[in-house]
């Protein structure tokens, strides 16, 4: 048994534009995931079959996953935008490669696929290294790939947009003839969507909607899984976001009553423009209010300290 497992970023919350990117690539390996095996380890199988991801145990495992069944050796690839990550990614392959070992006990193979052009030297480490500990894994960084072999394979073109070229806008209208002549409409749809998105970490937007049909994009699986997925995740984060403001807000407004009733109770009924400016004190402030008003003799003191 093989199995070819696919990963992405081990952040805890994406930016919308990340959560695309990720969810491009999962949807491209997960339905064409002989395709990727036939790519990275030049087997050609179409036996390959999802599995669950569960068998990697929170907090290691990442928020999108997929194990591809195959032969008698397990794919592991990890897609990133770029190469910063908590955990670092050489520890990450590591558990990943301890897990997986413990599991199955065959032959592993790591690929750790870097989009996004970077001058950072973290994507050229190809190991993890502890005093007596040695893990490597392969590294592939698109910006520098070849294009031709991604142009052979019809579902590698979306990634074909990132690959080297002396003339990238050459590239891009490239891939858009490729995708034009695609004859299955379902398939021409998907990999469109999928050439959009992921041309957005090289292209302008403009030039991308000038060259790819935006409205095959818009009428693709992907386009739909990822839209709804952005939703969702947009829809976690503002409530997240939404209850930490109001919480913070609340702390705020809480202070800044009390510090007004200890000063109404020092110097009698504060005006209104007076409340008003300590109400839009920050929390810091509050509290150095509170500390300073012990020094006030007057309204006077109060009213120099809030101009000041």
């Amino acid at each position: 048994m093989a199995i070819a497992k696919l990963s992405y970023n081990n952040t805890n919350i994406y930016s919308p534009v990340d959560l695309a990117y990720d969810n491009t690539c999962k949807y491209l390996a997960e339905t064409y995931a002989p395709n990727f095996v036939r790519w990275l380890l030049g087997i050609s199988s179409t036996n390959v079959s999802v599995l669950k991801t569960e068998i990697i145990p929170e907090p290691i495992r990442a928020d999108a996953l997929i194990l591809l069944q195959v032969d008698n050796r397990i794919l592991h690839l990890e897609f990133q935008t770029l190469p910063y990550s908590k955990p670092p990614i050489p520890y990450r392959m590591l558990n990943y490669w301890t897990i997986l070992h413990g599991l199955y006990w065959c032959e592993i193979e790591q690929v750790v696929i870097y989009l996004k052009e970077t001058t950072s030297e973290l994507v050229f480490q190809e190991r993890f290294t502890y005093q007596n500990t040695r893990h490597s894994f392969r590294v592939i960084r698109m910006w520098e790939e070849e294009s031709t072999p991604f142009f052979n394979d019809p579902v590698l073109l979306p990634l074909a947009t990132l690959t080297r070229s002396d003339n990238p806008r050459e590239l891009l209208e490239q891939v858009a003839q490729q995708i034009a002549i695609l004859e299955e409409p379902a398939q021409q749809r998907n990999i469109s969507a999928a050439a959009e998105i992921l041309a957005g970490l090289r292209f302008d937007k403009n030039l991308i909607r000038l060259l790819l049909r935006e409205e095959l994009m818009q009428e693709s699986v992907i386009y739909q899984d990822i839209l709804q997925k952005g939703l969702t995740q947009g829809l976690t984060q503002g409530l997240t976001q939404g209850l930490t403001q109001g919480l913070t807000q609340g702390q705020q407004q809480g202070e800044a009553n009390t510090i007004i009733r200890i000063l109404t109770r020092r110097f009698g009924e504060l005006t209104p423009d007076i409340t008003d400016k300590i109400r839009s004190l920050s929390i810091p402030q509050l509290e150095n209010l509170t500390d300073a008003q012990f020094d006030f003799d007057s309204v006077g003191d109060l009213l120099s300290w809030l101009e000041s």
